[in-house]
């Protein structure tokens, strides 16, 4: 008998299905590992090119670190006049250059060099206009692996001049991008609306004595796997205090035209009467005994306070409690000359730019607060909290207090710049040699006696109200010293405000930090 076999049409396809399940399958394997394997490398590309830019920030911090005279890896403690200082600020020539240099082990860095293994510096020539066998070029180590661990892999760090070639910006709004002319940070010119390179101006604009050279720091890292990072800041030394000169020839402190100023309207003084010793002096402990040089000894900045302080500061005929500017000091009755020529308008003249407004004065806050060496928040107590400090002439301090500092239990001696906020409540058997700023509140409250005193400059100010809400104004500052005291009272000190180690050093301090003006990312070679 014979068997006939029917196939149907659907016979087989339960194989071709299982087929294309497996081949789609792998293709989505595929795509995953695919996928995975970019992953992993972006993230790769990532981690190296951000530890290049990491580097490269590394370098800028360490050279604008070392730009500082209180660092102890101060570029000019290793190498004298590798920046050269005018007047405390650098002064860096045109076509002079300078490199930190970090190679690795093995390996050589010259950014003169033509050669890439050797990392040169193409981009000076892209923003100077020349090459670098036309500059002066002066190199030093690095010293971020000093602690026996290896530090960040950047290869070098340019520090040179600022031109608006170098920024591509036309500062002055010339229509040309000079390259000869090394531009100045003034902080006068920081806020104007117009200027679209705050505080940049040229040399040859008329500019007040505050203004200093700008400086490039220009670094560039690169990693093993060939990741480079190129970043730029441009930075400008803050410096509280500027000698400059009111008639050519009379040295003053700009900022500080007398041993004590309350810059604002309705300001109020109160200083203790006849048979007190307490003095606020205006003549200059820091010139020759045999020619002295006065500035005032109180200033306001308003003609009708200044009438007030001249009142309130000698109520008794024949204290001379207040020897000032024009100078010498008065032998007899009081008069305006007591507390200098009483003349607001030129106190005011010979202020720093900037600090006769509430949000002048609040960046000059922020400022110094940014680059202190010690920031105590609330209501300080002085024993407690400044003792442990160790200030010493030769170790001067920037310290801020957000809030109220009292020292009334404080009986020691401290040196550099003081900043507070709030209430200053101060106790004649402290000594404070430098410059105190009572800027937010404005109030400086004393009540006892003691043998301490300022030597340097008082400045106060209210730029805030109750509610630390900014005045549209400045308002009313304070200054009461009603205890007297022997020899208590504040002796103004070109030296002590300009000098870091006191009256007996050459007077001229650093800088308290450098302020980054700009920051940007180029492209690396």
């Amino acid at each position: 008998m014979k068997v006939h076999h029917q196939f149907r049409r659907d016979e087989g396809s339960a194989l071709l299905i299982a087929i294309f399940a497996l081949l789609l399958i792998s293709v989505v394997g595929m795509a995953l590992l695919i996928s995975t394997g970019a992953d992993s490398a972006l993230a790769g590309n990532y981690r190296t090119s951000t530890a290049a830019y990491y580097a490269a920030v590394a370098g800028l911090e360490e050279a604008r670190g070392r730009l500082l005279w209180k660092n102890a890896n101060f570029f000019n403690s290793t190498v004298p006049n590798f920046i050269p200082m005018a007047g405390g600020a650098p002064g860096l020539g045109l076509t002079q250059v300078r490199y930190i240099l970090n190679p690795a082990a093995g390996e050589t860095v010259d950014p003169t060099s033509s050669s890439p293994a050797n990392y040169p510096d193409t981009e000076y020539q892209q923003e100077y206009g020349w090459s670098l066998t036309g500059a002066s070029v002066t190199t030093i180590p690095s010293v971020s692996s000093n602690g026996g661990i290896p530090g960040p892999m950047y290869k070098w760090v340019r520090i040179s001049p600022v031109t608006e070639f170098a920024l591509n910006l036309d500062v002055n709004n010339d229509g040309t991008k000079d390259t000869a002319t090394a531009l100045l940070y003034d902080p006068a010119n920081a806020d104007a609306s117009f200027n679209s390179s705050p505080g940049l101006v040229f040399p040859t604009t008329p500019a007040t004595p505050t203004a200093v050279q700008a400086l490039e720091l220009t670094a560039y890292a690169a990693m093993p796997d060939g990741s480079k990072r190129l970043l730029q800041y441009v930075v400008a030394p803050l410096i509280v205090s500027t000698q400059v000169s009111s008639n050519g020839s009379i040295p003053l402190n700009q900022s500080f035209p007398a041993a004590l100023t309350l810059a604002g309207s309705n300001v109020t003084f109160a200083g203790p009467g006849a048979g007190s010793s307490f003095v606020v002096n205006g003549t200059d402990a820091c010139s020759p005994p045999s020619n002295p040089t006065y500035v005032y000894s109180i200033a306001a900045t308003n003609n009708t306070d200044q009438a007030r302080i001249v009142s309130a500061a000698i109520p008794v005929a024949g204290y001379l409690g207040y020897p000032g500017s024009p100078g010498p000091p008065p032998t007899a009755s009081p008069s305006p000359t007591s507390i200098g020529n009483a003349d607001a308008t030129a106190a005011t003249a010979l202020i720093r730019p900037g600090w006769l407004t509430p949000s002048g004065l609040d960046g000059v806050v922020q400022d110094i607060t940014k680059s202190a060496d010690v920031v105590l928040n609330g209501n300080v107590n002085g024993n407690t909290s400044l003792t442990p400090l160790g200030m010493s002439p030769t170790n001067p301090l920037t310290i801020v207090v957000n809030g109220n500092l009292d020292l009334t239990s404080w009986h020691n001696s401290g040196f550099g710049v003081l900043l507070v906020t709030g209430t200053l409540n101060y106790d004649p058997d402290a000594s404070w040699n430098g410059i105190v700023l009572v800027i937010g509140q404005g109030n400086f409250v004393s009540t006892k006696s003691g043998s301490g005193g300022f030597n340097g400059a008082v400045f106060l100010a209210k730029t805030r109200d109750t509610a630390g809400v900014l005045l549209p104004a400045l308002g009313a500052a304070s200054y009461s010293q009603t205890g007297g005291g022997s020899p208590a009272g504040i002796t103004y000190s070109s030296c002590w405000i300009s000098a870091p180690f006191g009256p007996t050093q050459t007077p001229v301090q650093g800088p308290l930090s450098y302020k980054i003006l700009s920051f940007r990312e180029l492209t690396p070679p």
